[in-house]
């Protein structure tokens, strides 16, 4: 028995022909009435949480190993496996959700942070024909206003500009976005607009200006994905849910149905991969929802199955915020290569990404430096030519694998499908794959519907729509006020912790340690220019964090920001990460090293790291060469040809600045390419010179020496005959 279905909005009739019957006001209205039918079911008629709190991990691991048999066990704890946990538990299904990492830790925590229908694939849609484009487009819009919805604090209305420099391509551009917003309907964030050059370059004053003919302007919706995941994931733990992270599936259990004498999937042999402890968690229906790696658990099933996922590499890069405005992103329809590129404010930073290469499935993607290289390219093409475009400037890349499918039922094997796919095998394991963040609920909608009707559960129809995810039910725009007020914590650590726990950020407050300040009372940071605080590593451990990786990627943002500020606050974490969940030294120093190998190799600090080695030239003007051996040299006052701690400790000590020596160590061994304790001219002038060619930035070092320079010079005494003798 086979069963298979692409998208929901395959049952609807096609909008690009009812359109040109029923003339564009028809339409509209045709558009509004579908999308109101989608709301019938009201999230009221979902029963309240059963836990107010999220159970801890060991209550979820025994429910898991105590519960006789489930009727859903979901494989997979990215967007869509915490969808269908979360559609299935609250239908009143008895539900179990496994992941062999943590909750996010793979595709759902590495997109571009958007919340869209897609304006590039209405476009194909209409240049192709496409229904199949229309109608997936169409139900991303609708997931688009649900999902900023039931989610206030993590999500919000982005404007995107589309910068125009041919007078052709303006009326072009401006039809297919007004068709944009036309498809939403009702679900139309704010009506797109046009904007001169002039009014262009006000809203983003970094544009390039030559030949900018205007721009329009259009609505998407922008969120933080790890956190939105993990949303998913806590607001299904507290409907009743067991869900548990770091728990792999080694094996599927099988049993002969006594009616047709066919082997079954009945449930998964699972691992904690914490202890190592093994037990079997048995269930009437299993869901592979694994993403990149949906071809490993079907060959579980069948080892025979075609392979139907075709892995997608997508990298994105974080630049500092001043790269854009802080509430307006850029979109590049066409790149050099066809790409699309985004460049986009985020977490008061700038994202630019993504690209779209062919990759093979792994636990651990790498950016590339020739996929850096590209986005910095298309970026610099944007820009004006005021502002230089830096590789120092990468301060975080990473890489996500984009789950493309094929659809195995389709006769044409090598055709991917845009939309996701919901496969039924003989045995009955169900298989979720393909689709995108947006809509990661009607995903789950369909496959639980699936699950319903292949293996006679009983069961009502879906009720997620419009119900609030962890924190968002009583958010409000200015719950940071009370924070400040109530706490005395500071402003923008208020707003931060208010926009990623919603009206949970109560509860970290109440965690947060006093700071003997006079001002904030409390909440101590991790790092000086990150609002994130140490209160957030012991609530993070509530929200199942088990690794020092969770908390910089996931709980925090950090890694995803800054590597360096990550790496900076990683000590601390591991810390009060140990304090609270009982780690000894060694364990301590595993965190460490696991989570320093995970922000050089997955999250683009090898890259940067590479822009200064004892490989690098020194490509200097001769005067340049000069200049900086004289800064040099007045670090080494001896002449020995390097400069340590303590030189550095004595030239500051004569201007009256302070620093501690944890801190000098560090900032000497970004530049000690050797690793023998001290820096060498030849490694300054390799600085300076990776510095000039802007494939580094933000040296300290380089910042310190300049600035102590000035100050030795300032203070150089002022001759006699300059100052007509005195007395």
């Amino acid at each position: 028995m086979a069963f298979q279905k692409a998208v929901k909005g395959t049952i609807l009739v096609g909008g690009g022909a009812l359109a040109s019957v029923l003339g564009l006001s028809q339409f509209a209205h045709y558009r509004r009435k579908q999308v109101n039918l989608a709301y019938v079911q009201a999230a009221e008629c979902v029963s309240e949480p059963v836990n107010r709190e999220p159970p801890s991990r060991e209550a979820q691991l025994l429910s898991l190993q105590n519960t006789a048999e489930f009727d859903i066990l979901v494989i997979g704890g990215g967007a869509t496996g915490c969808g269908c946990a979360l559609d299935a538990v609250t239908r009143g299904l008895k539900t179990a959700l496994v992941e062999r990492d943590d909750f996010s830790s793979g595709t759902s925590s590495r997109s571009t942070k958007l919340i869209h229908g897609g304006v590039r694939y209405l476009q194909k849609a209409i240049m192709k024909l496409d229904i199949e484009q229309y109608r997936m487009v169409k139900e991303a819009l609708h997931e688009r206003a649900n999902l900023l919805e039931i989610a206030p604090h993590l999500s919000a209305p982005l404007p995107i500009m589309l910068p125009v420099y041919k007078w052709w391509q303006l009326p072009y551009y401006w039809v297919g976005i007004k068709l944009y917003d036309l498809v939403a309907g009702s679900n139309c964030l704010k009506s797109s607009y046009v904007l001169s050059k002039s009014r262009a370059l006000e809203h983003f004053p970094m544009l390039q200006k030559d030949k900018l003919v205007g721009a329009i302007v259009y609505y998407d919706g922008q969120h933080n994905d790890a956190r939105m995941n993990l949303a998913i994931a806590l607001t299904a733990a507290r409907y009743g849910a067991a869900t548990a992270n770091y728990m792999e599936v080694v094996s599927l259990l099988k049993k002969t149905d006594p009616h047709t004498g066919k082997e079954r999937v009945s449930g998964a042999r699972c691992k904690d991969v914490l202890t190592g402890q093994e037990f079997d968690v048995r269930a009437k229906c299993v869901i592979n929802a694994t993403g990149p790696f949906t071809d490993t658990v079907r060959k579980m099933d069948d080892k025979n199955a075609a392979a139907i996922c075709q892995p997608s590499a997508g990298v994105h890069i974080v630049m500092p915020g001043y790269y854009s405005p802080e509430s307006m992103g850029l979109l590049d329809p066409a790149t050099s290569d066809g790409r699309v590129i985004f460049f986009l404010p985020w977490q008061k930073m700038t994202i630019a990404g993504t690209t779209d290469t062919p990759t093979d499935v792994t636990h651990h993607p790498i950016p590339s430096e020739e996929d850096i290289n590209f986005i910095l390219n298309e970026v610099r093409n944007y820009l004006s030519c005021d502002v230089e475009v830096r590789r120092g400037d990468v301060l975080a890349a990473w890489s996500g694998i984009r789950p493309l499918v094929t659809d195995p039922k389709s006769a044409d094997t090598q055709s991917i499908s845009r939309n996701h796919v919901v496969d039924i095998s003989e045995s009955g394991l169900i298989t979720i794959a393909g689709g995108k963040w947006t809509t990661y609920r009607s995903m789950a909608e369909d496959t639980i519907n699936a699950a319903i009707k292949t293996h006679n559960l009983k069961a009502g129809p879906s009720r997620t729509v419009g119900l609030f995810l962890q924190g968002g039910k009583d958010w409000s725009p200015t719950l940071y006020i009370r924070l400040v007020q109530d706490y005395g914590l500071e402003s923008e650590v208020a707003q931060h912790l208010a926009a990623t726990y919603g009206d949970k950020a109560f509860e970290v407050a109440k965690m947060a340690s006093v700071t003997g300040k006079r001002w904030p009372i409390v909440g101590v940071r991790l790092v000086s220019e990150f609002p994130y605080i140490e209160a957030e590593v012991k609530y993070g451990i509530k929200e199942y964090a088990c690794t020092a990786v969770d908390m910089i990627s996931r709980r925090t943002r950090l890694a995803f920001l800054n590597v360096q500020a990550a790496e900076e606050a990683l000590p601390r974490i591991v810390e009060l990460m140990g304090r609270e969940l009982n780690w000894d030294d060694y364990k301590k120093e595993e965190e460490l090293e696991t989570a320093r190998k995970f922000l050089y190799y997955e999250m683009g600090y090898k890259s940067r790291s590479e822009q200064l080695t004892d490989r690098s030239e020194i490509s200097l003007l001769p005067s340049d060469i000069d200049r900086y051996k004289k800064r040099f040299h007045k670090f080494d006052a001896d002449q020995k040809g390097f400069i340590t701690i303590v030189d550095v400790q004595r030239v500051l000590e004569s201007i009256n600045v302070q620093m501690d020596e944890n801190t000098l160590h560090e900032i000497l061994n970004e530049v000690d390419l050797n690793k023998n304790g001290q820096v060498e001219l030849n490694e300054f002038l390799q600085l300076m010179s990776a510095i000039q060619k802007g494939r580094v930035s933000g040296s300290r070092l380089a910042i310190l020496m300049k600035t102590a320079e000035e100050n030795l010079d300032r203070r150089v005494p002022i001759p006699v005959d300059r100052s007509c003798g005195g007395l």
